[in-house]
């Protein structure tokens, strides 16, 4: 899945790639990449709240 809508796409996979500037910022689960300070500081935000969806 490629998607802007991070809350969307965390919520929703097992395993996940964040890109920054072309590169690859962090892989890894989603709770690994939410709790990340350098993830949350130029991606999800200081206010990012996790949410993982039950399928």
């Amino acid at each position: 899945i490629t998607d802007h809508n991070v809350q969307e796409t965390l919520a929703i996979t097992d395993k996940t790639y964040l890109m920054f500037e072309g590169k690859i910022l962090l892989e890894g689960v989603p709770e690994k990449l939410a709790e990340d300070e350098m993830v949350r500081k130029v991606y999800l935000g200081k206010n990012f709240e996790f949410k993982r969806k039950k399928l």
